[in-house]
């Protein structure tokens, strides 16, 4: 059974007010990031070096023989002392003597490396601003696997929205002459663009 006119209908506001919030988004941080170098921003940083306490230290090497995931009385004396925010989840490296755990986030970067043998770390938090974050979502940069399924969805939105407005176009067509030349126009000015002036 096809799609009735109604159905494309439904099926094409339907898509546009599920993703016109997405559509804005996508639009309004593809000029920021075509223009990042031309909007000044100035980022923060955030350094501490410090030493754990050799109780804590002892503990979470006591637990594990490889240990990868600190202690929840680390984090926990990380966030009261130094307000250093572990996610629950992470990938960390551990080469025997080195804990260094990347904190890459959209917006800005951190990482925090621990001495095993001391109990000396390191942390550095880079913080780029709310446009960088932003434009980072658009991206899909360090956005994490939630995000990356809400673009790909987003993106299917989109292209039921698009497909369905074709038709709607091409059905009324008839009654509108500047139809078919604008959206050949459409196809046609990225097209002319792409092969006259990128290189």
């Amino acid at each position: 059974m096809g799609f009735s006119l109604g159905t494309i209908r439904q099926w094409h506001w339907i898509s546009a007010s599920i993703c016109m919030a997405g559509m804005l988004l996508f639009a309004v941080t593809g000029i920021t990031l075509n223009h990042a170098a031309d909007i000044p921003a100035e980022p923060t940083f955030i350094s501490v070096e410090e030493q754990l306490p050799t109780p804590l230290l002892q503990q979470w090497l006591s637990a594990s023989s490889s240990p990868e995931r600190l202690s929840s009385k680390i984090n926990d004396w990380l966030y009261a002392n130094h307000k250093i925010a572990l996610p629950r989840q992470y990938n960390s490296e551990w080469d025997g003597a080195e804990f260094y755990l990347p904190l890459a986030r959209p917006g800005g970067d951190a990482w925090l490396a621990i001495d095993t043998e001391t109990g000396d770390f390191i942390y550095e938090d880079t913080d780029r601003g709310w446009l960088a974050y932003f434009n980072d979502l658009h991206k899909g940069r360090d956005s994490g696997t939630v995000w990356r399924w809400f673009i790909d969805i987003f993106a299917g939105g989109c292209i039921i929205f698009s497909v369905t407005g074709l038709i709607l176009l091409w059905r009324q067509s008839s009654h509108r002459q500047a139809t078919a030349p604008l959206a050949a126009l459409g196809v046609l000015i990225p097209l002319v663009l792409m092969l006259l002036f990128i290189h």
